[in-house]
C-alpha cells in the first residue's frame, strides 16, 4: 500500500510542519506517532520523512530523502462556468484528480444570479477541496484556484478550446490531435443553458476554438469531466 501524502507550507533545514485541520486529522484521526514515515510535498517536490512530533494542532517532521517525482503536468487550465456550488465542489475535486493545473470559475450570461458575489466567500473551500484531492490523487502540486472573472473580460493562454453544443463544433479529441503534448491548453466549459449569441461572438474573436463532445447534451460538470479525462488521455498518449 502506497504511502498516504501530506502537502506542507514548506521544507527548510530537513525540517517541514503540518498545522491545522490536516494536522488534527493526522494526529488525532489516524492516530499518527512519532517514527512513523509520511510522503510530505512542498509543491516543488516530494519527500519521505518521519513524525519527530505529533500534537494537537502541530505535526512536525524530519525529512529522511527527496523521492522521485513524476514530469510536471501540462499547462491545463479549466475555465468553469459558475454553477450551483454543490456540483462546483464537485468539479473542482474531479478537475484536480484529472491533472488540471489551474482552475477559473467564469461568470456568463446564463450563470445563475448572486453566484459571482457569493464565489468571493466560497474559493478558499475550493482551495481546501483541491488540496484534499492532490494528496489523494498523489500529486506533486495542487491546482491553482483563481478568484472568479466574467466571461467579458477573459485572458487565456495557449491553445484555447471551448466547449459547444450547436451542430458543425469539431469534436474535441480530434481537435486536440497535432496539438504538441507540452502545449498550454485552455478549456472553457459553459453554464446550463448554455452560450448566448453575442457570448459566442466574443468567443470565436478572442480565438476560442468551438469543440463537440458529441450529439447529447450533457450537464455542465459532466462536460468538464469528460473533456478533462480527453486532454488527460492526449497527455499519456504522448508520453507524458
Amino acid at each position: 500500500m502506497a504511502r498516504r501524502r501530506f502537502f506542507v507550507d514548506f521544507v527548510r533545514d530537513g525540517q517541514a510542519e503540518l498545522r491545522g485541520d490536516e494536522a488534527h486529522h493526522l494526529g488525532r484521526v489516524l492516530r499518527a506517532e512519532t517514527g512513523q514515515q509520511y510522503e510530505i510535498s512542498d509543491g516543488n517536490g516530494v519527500y519521505l520523512a518521519e513524525i519527530r512530533e505529533a500534537g494537537k494542532s502541530v505535526v512536525r517532521f524530519q525529512i529522511l530523502e527527496q523521492l522521485p517525482a513524476p514530469a510536471a503536468l501540462p499547462s491545463l487550465t479549466l475555465y468553469m462556468a459558475l454553477i450551483k456550488f454543490d456540483r462546483f465542489e464537485w468539479v473542482v475535486e474531479k478537475a484536480t484528480e484529472l491533472g488540471a493545473t489551474s482552475i477559473v470559475p467564469v461568470e456568463c450570461a446564463r450563470s445563475e444570479a448572486g453566484l459571482m458575489a457569493a464565489s468571493v466567500k466560497r474559493s478558499e473551500r475550493w482551495r481546501k477541496i483541491a488540496r484534499e484531492s492532490s494528496q489523494q490523487a498523489r500529486r506533486v502540486a495542487c491546482p491553482i484556484i483563481q478568484d472568479s472573472v466574467r466571461l467579458t473580460s477573459l485572458q487565456a493562454e495557449g491553445v484555447r478550446c471551448r466547449m459547444e453544443e450547436q451542430h458543425g463544433a469539431i469534436a474535441f479529441a480530434q481537435l486536440l490531435n497535432g496539438v504538441p503534448a507540452h502545449s498550454a491548453l485552455s478549456i472553457l466549459v459553459g453554464p446550463e443553458g448554455g452560450w448566448t449569441e453575442s457570448e459566442r461572438s466574443l468567443l470565436d474573436g478572442a480565438g476560442w476554438l468551438r469543440a463537440s463532445l458529441g450529439p447529447l447534451i450533457l450537464r455542465a460538470e459532466t462536460a468538464a469531466i469528460a473533456t478533462l479525462a480527453i486532454a488527460g488521455q492526449r497527455a499519456s498518449a504522448n508520453g507524458d
